[in-house]
């Protein structure tokens, strides 16, 4: 592979001499934007996707103990903490205008550590689909029968993700490893071909597979003892509804990497709008992260069942407390008119 010299690229709002005011004001009003999205992900999108991811793993968890296991919990657990983690990483926006400044080695070690979540989140959900698909269409082969073993698919989807992980660190560039620099999770100063790779196996092929699954799962005529589509859709909303969320997240962000890598192919560092928009659709991705966790929280049946239970149990005790306290209330007036 050709080794590329990316030195001379920077951000556009770090690298233009800006003299005139209409350009002043254009970065200034970008910054704003930017500046803007970010509180506004830290401040809502984060505590409720942590708060979500938590009470997934303690139902999860509970229900493993209990031996109360349904068919989805093993994919939906992976893919849980796959958001999880991309949660975490997605506090390094926290800095936003400005970047993280690391070394290249450094920046390539936080690079793979998200990638490994990013590859993970998405591979699981796929794995999600097809527990499902074959829940619905019993297997007959043995290697099918094979793919109903979590584990097994669990640990074969770990490996793949760490090698296309492993793959993008290094395609993050050899060289200048001691050099610093501005640090996003997709670094700038990435060869091309690390867009290149990220969308193809980051997004295009698990997309199209789950393309696939929803085709198969629609259009595929279901044996006579499995239910119909329509209650097939309202027992496993969370999954039709998170598959949306992920093809519309992850196609914006996934435009932007390759207008990114155009832009380097070009030897163009862009202009401040096109470092706008590439920041929106990072904290968009996170966003989704957040938001998939709550769809399982609340639209997941054993999550749901779990969480409707919390509540029943909140509103009995509050009733109790409130009649225990008219009472007592009484009683203090009796005793105070004698």
């Amino acid at each position: 592979m050709t080794c590329h010299n990316m030195t001379w690229i920077s951000y556009p709002s770090k690298s233009q001499p800006f003299t005139s005011p209409e350009e002043i004001e254009a970065i200034i009003a970008s910054q704003n934007i930017i500046s803007r999205l970010m509180h506004c992900y830290i401040a809502f999108f984060v505590p409720t996707g942590l708060i979500a991811g938590i009470c997934i793993l303690i139902i999860f968890i509970r229900n493993h103990l209990q031996n109360r296991r349904a068919s989805l919990d093993s994919p939906l657990l992976h893919f849980t903490i796959s958001n999880l983690i991309m949660i975490f990483f997605s506090f390094t926006v926290i800095s936003r205008p400005d970047y993280l400044t690391a070394t290249h080695l450094a920046c390539s070690v936080l690079s793979f550590c998200f990638n490994f979540g990013y590859f993970n989140s998405h591979y699981a959900f796929i794995l999600t689909l097809l527990t499902l698909l074959l829940e619905r269409f019993p297997p007959r082969t043995a290697l099918c029968r094979a793919t109903q073993k979590p584990i097994l698919c669990l640990g074969l989807v770990l490996t793949y993700t760490f090698c296309l992980s492993l793959t993008e660190a290094l395609l993050v560039g050899t060289d200048n490893h001691q050099l610093e620099a501005d640090c996003q999770l997709d670094p700038l100063f990435a060869w091309p071909e690390y867009e290149i790779v990220k969308f193809t196996f980051g997004f295009g092929i698990p997309s199209l597979l789950q393309i696939l699954c929803f085709i198969v799962l629609w259009a595929k005529e279901a044996p006579a003892e499995a239910p119909a589509l329509q209650q097939h859709v309202r027992t496993y909303p969370a999954v039709y509804v998170i598959g949306v969320t992920i093809f519309i997240c992850r196609l914006f962000y996934n435009v932007m990497i390759l207008f990114r890598t155009t832009l380097k192919l070009q030897r163009s560092i862009g202009t401040t709008k096109n470092e706008l928009v590439m920041n929106i659709a990072e904290i968009v991705l996170f966003c989704e992260s957040c938001a998939s966790l709550v769809v399982i929280l609340f639209l997941h049946k054993p999550c749901r069942d779990e969480v409707v239970k919390v509540l029943q149990k909140c509103r009995r005790t509050t009733h109790a407390s409130n009649h225990l306290e008219i009472p007592e209330t009484a009683m203090t007036h009796q005793s105070g008119s004698q």
